[in-house]
């Protein structure tokens, strides 16, 4: 099995790289490209293609694993919906409310055809008090699906950011089932990562710009994803984690995209227009390049997954994680609020750290 696994995510790694390296000039000459200006900050039009490589070589290695597909029909199914709008949105911006049906079909596929269905939170408000959904699990479970989608989408702000989010989230998926005796749960998880591994090979370079970007199609799938294996790994009598931990797992995009959407709401504003208030915005405003922003964004989201790690391996009760939790939320609203308070802070530990360095 083993074997087999190593076999298969080789597959999915060297296709992946394969198809970016043949889709970058058609890419280009059909102008699926994301041209330089305005709020973006490379220099020349880059290809977006790494969304489509990763979901091809993905798919074709999941056909190769033998493993029994029959119950992620549905999987794959919102995938294609998802990875069509993602591609049209690349090539001419559709509307949101386009992308939001897209979205909505998707989450219908899982639910409803595959019965990928939030039916419980767990024990947030106490050990003896289950929180069920009821009638509420569809549709809470499709407004938590398109949040994540949506999630993923916004943080796609530099390089390697977006896919390295997921990355985290995926191999701590792996670890929970790994730990938990049920490895074979997390079989299609593995070349997952191993086609992400590859994308972010032509994306996040240690010297010069990236050779291609995800585009929609891929944060959109990657979100997608990141819901179907959260909700099947945190859901039903044989659950591998509580719901809560989940929240744990993808805290740094979530709750990002739910303070900015929200003071925007406040502000009577769209709550999917454009700005500059995500946490990585601030990082750059503040004088960090690109890299650092990502590696400070990335040393933040692994300290958040492990402390929800932590919280799963030792058995911490559920309402004490979930209460953290939202103590994180609190605090990073109070941050974002405060933003321009952020930037100048930054600023100067940026401004002291390179003065020492140079001294």
């Amino acid at each position: 099995m083993a074997e087999d696994l190593g076999f298969v995510s080789a597959m999915a790694f060297g296709l992946t790289a394969l198809l970016l390296g043949i889709l970058s000039p058609i890419a280009t000459h059909i102008g699926l490209v994301d041209h330089p200006g305005g709020r973006k900050h490379h220099a020349k039009p880059t290809p977006l293609i790494g969304g489509i490589a990763i979901i091809t070589a993905f798919f074709l290695a999941a056909l190769a694993s033998g493993l029994p597909l029959s119950p992620f029909r549905a999987f794959f199914g919102g995938a294609l919906i998802l990875v069509i709008v993602g591609v049209m949105d690349d090539l001419r911006e559709l509307l949101p409310r386009s992308r939001f049906l897209a979205q909505l079909g998707a989450g219908l596929l899982m639910t409803v055809g595959a019965g990928v269905v939030l039916g419980d939170l767990g024990y947030l408000f106490g050990p003896d008090r289950l929180m069920e959904l009821g009638l509420l699990a569809i549709p809470f479970t499709l407004f938590a699906t398109t949040g994540l989608m949506n999630a993923i989408n916004m943080s796609d702000g530099v390089d390697g950011l977006s896919a390295s989010l997921v990355l985290i989230a995926l191999v701590s998926l792996v670890l929970i089932a790994i730990t938990g005796g049920q490895g074979s749960q997390a079989s299609l998880l593995v070349p997952l990562i191993a086609a992400l591994l590859a994308f972010l090979l032509f994306n996040l370079r240690p010297r010069g710009p990236a050779l291609v970007f995800m585009g929609d199609a891929g944060s959109l799938f990657l979100g997608f994803a990141l819901c179907w294996f959260l909700i099947r790994f945190s859901q039903g009598p044989n659950r591998l984690m509580a719901p809560v931990t989940a929240l744990w797992l993808i805290a740094l995009p979530l709750i990002d995209t739910l303070v900015i959407m929200g003071r925007r709401i406040a502000k009577g504003q769209s709550p999917f227009r454009a700005d500059r208030q995500h946490c990585h915005h601030i990082l750059l405003a503040a004088g960090f390049s690109p890299k650092q922003a990502l590696g400070i964004m990335l040393l933040l989201a692994l300290t958040i997954a492990g402390i929800g790690l932590t919280g799963h391996f030792q058995g911490i009760p559920e309402h004490l994680m979930f209460w953290g939790f939202l103590a994180l939320l609190g605090g990073y609203a109070g941050m974002i609020t405060r933003a321009w308070q952020v930037k100048r802070f930054l600023g100067r530990a940026l401004v002291h750290q390179t003065a020492k360095a140079v001294s």
